[in-house]
């Protein structure tokens, strides 16, 4: 597939997060999708991310994703981007602190037939915690 196929796969991923329509996951990822760097519990493929982003949107109903940095290969994408959003629901146990945070990410996406068959990221969850006043 062409680089702006995966391109449009993953804008059509960040933009299912962001909107909290989580279903249109179903369309851009295999059902036996390999998340190399996954959350804890999460599961694979479309489903396990379903679940993932669903849980982080409760404790961010205003979650942004903005890709600021993208590198692109017939069948894989690099990027740089920062998440942003307000915590107003539960976050692993810890209860609403109303707080914003803005931390940032990367990934590495691999594509077959335009959909996300395996990814590589790490994003800074550390410093998202300390914003929230929820880790030293």
């Amino acid at each position: 597939m062409s680089q702006q196929t995966n391109i449009a796969a993953q804008t059509a991923f960040g933009e299912a997060v962001t909107s909290g329509r989580l279903d249109a996951l179903d369309e851009v990822v295999t059902a036996d999708s390999v998340d190399h760097d996954p959350a804890p519990g999460q599961g694979p493929g479309a489903e396990g991310y379903k679940a993932m982003f669903a849980e982080i949107r409760a404790a961010f109903p205003d979650l942004k994703v903005e890709v600021e940095h993208l590198v692109a290969t017939d069948d894989e994408l690099a990027f740089a981007y920062t998440i942003s959003g307000t915590h107003l629901g539960t976050l692993k146990g810890h209860a609403p602190t109303g707080r914003p945070v803005s931390y940032r990410g990367m990934q590495i996406s691999r594509f077959e037939d335009g959909k996300l068959v395996e990814r590589w990221g790490s994003s800074d969850e550390l410093g998202m915690m300390q914003q929230l006043g929820l880790a030293d």
